[in-house]
């Protein structure tokens, strides 16, 4: 019966096989994309290992996050965040993070530190098998301060 009105409903809205097989295609590929690979475990799955702030001005918000996920089957715990500098500091969970749960890594850039292009890392330790230790980076630009001018007086 449920496959009769399926039918009926795919004539009525004028879908042939052809079609209905080249949309369950189109399905599955989007399920695939979107799917999180598992592990045995703890594991830690980033949805960008790299953060670019791009060209920005001196003192500026210099706050990010690294966003991800728990694709393990055990919680995860992060035991260090440490940036590659004074100028980049990393906040991490305190709590463990569960299977399937999304956590982050904050980083906050001394936007300060102007005129020049920076590249930093930040090393994340934890319990995430085959990743003990993870590198990740962030980049960018900032503009230098704006130079006030005082007019000479003669």
């Amino acid at each position: 019966m449920k496959k009769i009105i399926l039918l009926a409903a795919l004539v009525a809205f004028g879908v042939t096989n052809s079609n209905a097989q080249t949309a369950k295609k189109v399905v599955k590929k989007e399920t695939a994309k979107i799917e999180t690979p598992k592990v045995d475990g703890p594991g830690m799955l980033f949805e960008n290992e790299t953060i670019d702030y791009g060209t920005i001005p001196a003192n500026s918000d210099g706050k990010r996050e690294f966003v991800f996920v728990n694709n393990g089957t055990k919680p995860l715990i992060i035991e260090s965040a440490q940036g590659s500098c004074g100028c980049t500091v990393p906040t991490k969970p305190e709590k463990a993070i569960q299977p399937g749960e999304k956590g982050s890594i904050g980083v906050k850039y001394d936007t300060s530190r102007a005129g020049q292009p920076f590249t930093k890392t930040v090393t994340i330790k934890s319990n995430a098998v085959g990743q003990e230790t993870k590198v990740l980076t962030i980049k960018g630009n900032v503009l230098p301060a704006e130079t006030k001018v005082e007019p000479v007086k003669s």
